[in-house]
């Protein structure tokens, strides 16, 4: 399966959107080094995943301003039938790690499932440092610009370009939005009674839009749902070679909305 099967399965946009919010609007520039994209696919049925949330959610902190990472905490629906659905599973995200898996020449499928700019991290707490540090010293393959809006609709309005080298692989811009300081109090399955804290939630995925002549533009606009915190969204775009999924570069907008 390549990743053109599932991203196109991903999240539709919402058709409640908030009433008349201020304009707002910020952008970002990639660098000419590598941003290190962390991937963290995970459950709120997963008895294991709650530490690997912790750590995902503390990631930029623990690493310090000088590193350049990007995370995302990407909920699967393969653990709902235990006991608990999650209401941030999308089934395009056990999709999309089913892919890397295999473009990572692995068969193993678990949660938590940590993935550094495409590659599987194996021993998350001993490497995971090294590696976003190694490919924060790597030239960057790609460069993206991302922008996004809020209309006076309500409706954040998300654009993002890329440009890279072509090559023999083919290339693939994505767009996600995440939100931040979300909280479940799970009352059944593997973590019943407690209570989950998440950072860094995928809450809409596009793309992919394939490089042609070295450039790739996507444009989208999602009414954002009244539940979603507005002031703890981030816009993250990223470049990714579709057959073995290594990422070229990532860059992420950052309290693009009001609070």
């Amino acid at each position: 399966m390549n990743s053109r099967t599932f991203a196109t399965c991903a999240i539709a946009a919402s058709s409640f959107a908030l009433p008349a919010p201020s304009f707002a609007l910020c952008e970002a520039q990639s660098g000419p080094n590598t941003a290190a994209l962390v991937e963290l696919y995970t459950s709120e049925g997963c008895s294991s995943c709650p530490p690997a949330d912790q750590l995902l959610g503390q990631l930029r902190q623990s690493l310090g301003p000088a590193t350049e990472v990007i995370p995302l905490a990407l909920h699967v629906n393969y653990w709902d039938h235990i006991g608990w659905k999650d209401p941030y599973a999308q089934g395009a995200f056990g999709e999309r790690q089913k892919w890397l898996v295999h473009a990572n020449n692995q068969r193993t499928i678990y949660t938590p499932q940590f993935f550094v700019g495409g590659a599987e991290l194996r021993s998350r707490r001993e490497t995971l440092q090294s590696e976003v540090q190694r490919l924060n010293t790597t030239p960057a393959g790609a460069s993206i610009r991302v922008q996004a809006a809020v209309s006076a609709s309500g409706a954040l309005t998300l654009t993002a370009e890329a440009r890279a080298r072509g090559g023999v692989d083919p290339l693939a811009l994505y767009l996600a939005v995440t939100e931040s300081g979300l909280v479940s109090k799970v009352t059944r399955g593997e973590n019943g009674g407690a209570t989950l804290r998440h950072d860094h939630v995928v809450r809409a995925w596009f793309g992919p839009s394939r490089l042609t002549g070295e450039t790739a533009r996507l444009r989208r606009e999602l009414a954002l749902p009244r539940a979603w915190q507005r002031g703890r969204l981030e816009v993250v775009a990223f470049v990714q070679n579709e057959h073995t999924g290594r990422v070229l570069q990532a860059v992420s907008a950052r309290k693009c909305t009001d609070s």
